[in-house]
């Protein structure tokens, strides 16, 4: 789902706080991701993260926000995080596919069309980030510790890994200005909550973790999470 920069409407406000507060630009955002799927899907997002646009900064590095946007733009900051978010879930794959450390056959098998569609993601992101004028980020990653601690182990860090990739996007809703942007992060948070559902079930964990409403999480809470991943 490649996505460029659009015709914003007011720029000055996020997207979700756009839609919330003006029908005609709700109703033609809903027609654009269909109907009644996206008013769903848009419903949880506003209940579980609403206007958080403050959420990652506070008055004493408000100048280096500032900063920040002027320099890139908050929406390519965002995609850049959901970029490495999704470079670490493709890599983690890929490691678990040519160990060979996961024996059962469906399983095996299962983490190669979750490789797959994390690679999709991999691949629009880095489109949007070249679409807004940025380079893409490329980190490296390591997941040596989780492949020696067998195959329960590894069902268990990717069950991990896709909880927390679906919180992450629910923490950025709220701050994302371009609908277009916002759309492609419904569509693959709702990806990431399917994987995690189906890894969740396997490890022996609810499918529901947070219960009726997604939690969300912030790059704050995120970030020191997978920082064990990145070398």
């Amino acid at each position: 789902m490649r996505t460029a920069p659009e015709e914003r409407g007011d720029a000055s406000r996020p997207a979700m706080e756009e839609l919330a507060n003006d029908p005609s630009s709700r109703k033609r955002f809903f027609k654009m991701m269909g109907a009644a799927g996206a008013a769903s899907a848009f419903a949880v997002f506003l209940a579980a993260c609403g206007d958080d646009d403050d959420q990652e900064g506070s008055a004493g590095n408000a100048m280096a926000e500032q900063k920040k946007e002027t320099a890139g733009g908050r929406d390519l900051q965002i995609v850049q995080y959901a970029l490495t978010l999704e470079h670490l879930e493709t890599d983690f794959y890929n490691a678990v596919v040519d160990s060979g450390v996961v024996k059962d056959k469906k399983l095996a098998e299962t983490a190669k069309l979750i490789r797959d569609a994390e690679q999709a993601h991999v691949d629009t992101l880095t489109g949007v980030v070249k679409d807004l004028g940025g380079t893409p980020v490329r980190p490296q990653t390591t997941f040596e510790s989780v492949l020696e601690g067998g195959e329960m182990k590894v069902l268990e860090t990717a069950a991990a890994v896709e909880n927390l990739g679906a919180a992450a996007y629910l923490g950025q809703a709220g701050r994302i200005r371009s609908k277009d942007l916002l759309a492609a992060a419904l569509s693959i948070h709702s990806v990431e909550a399917r994987h995690a559902a189906a890894l969740n079930q396997v490890v022996g964990k609810t499918i529901v973790p947070d219960g009726a409403f997604a939690k969300p999480a912030s790059m704050a809470e995120v970030l020191p999470l997978v920082k064990p991943f990145l070398a």
